[in-house]
């Protein structure tokens, strides 16, 4: 795997800390939404279908009893800390799987799948989960009700609900009141040209069993691993054409 954990693309660096600097201001000034801090991008470099954003984890590298994904993400996003023992909630979880027929097994992270087709946007109520045209499916927390339909709606059981006072909350991750929370694929992290947290931290240990990009962009690492490589949807059933394909399952 090539070592790109920091960056996406180099061209995008030339407007680092403009994004920055704009996604800090809106999350902290007040009244700002969070499906404002969730869509805002560089000026010259707005979010299109152009781009699909995806991941692809290789089971074969993903080591049993690692979490280092799941810790690196609850940190992000300040999830199950000690200061904070109400919230109960990870965004991704790792499962470990037995083939029935071989008794082979397999462990892998399970997180939002960022669906092209996502039940949980279909039974929202208000709006609040949606869906960016570059794939990310995303939560409006301040105008979801907390009803908890897209919970029910997920097949792949990757949303929380949390309900957290609203004070000391990390300016990228603010939160209602009793809302749902899922993946985002770091977002805020991506907007700037970073890989998301979970990536970072599987390369970090040295599995390297998380590649990450524009599966849209042929040349791409994920690009190019997707055609090359035989991988596979979890509830392929379901015809949701997910973000997320695993590889060795």
């Amino acid at each position: 795997m090539a070592d790109n954990s920091n960056r996406l693309q180099p061209g995008r660096r030339q407007f680092l800390s403009k994004a920055a600097a704009t996604a800090t201001l809106l999350a902290l000034a007040p009244g700002v939404r969070l499906v404002d801090l969730a869509r805002a991008r560089a000026e010259d470099e707005p979010v299109t279908a152009a781009v699909r954003w995806g991941m692809l984890i290789d089971t074969t590298k993903c080591a049993q009893g690692c979490d280092a994904c799941v810790r690196a993400c609850d940190t992000e996003f300040g999830l199950t800390t000690s200061d904070r023992p109400e919230i109960d909630a990870h965004y991704i979880r790792k499962l470990d799987i037995r083939d029935e027929h071989t008794g082979k097994t397999y462990s892998l992270p399970m997180l939002c799948q960022h669906c092209e087709h996502p039940p949980c946007v279909d039974v929202c109520p208000t709006g609040a989960s949606f869906r960016r045209a570059d794939g990310m499916v995303l939560v409006d927390k301040h105008t979801c009700i907390g009803c908890r339909y897209c919970m029910m709606a997920c097949p792949y059981k990757a949303r929380s609900f949390i309900h957290e006072e609203l004070t000391t909350q990390l300016s990228h991750a603010p939160r209602g009141k009793g809302t749902v929370e899922s993946c985002t694929f770091c977002a805020h992290r991506v907007d700037r040209g970073q890989m998301p947290a979970c990536v970072e931290s599987c390369a970090a240990e040295g599995h390297h069993a998380m590649v990450f990009g524009d599966v849209n962009d042929a040349s791409s690492e994920i690009g190019k691993r997707v055609r090359q490589v035989p991988s596979r949807q979890v509830r392929a059933d379901l015809n949701l054409n997910t973000a997320v394909r695993y590889e060795g399952l």
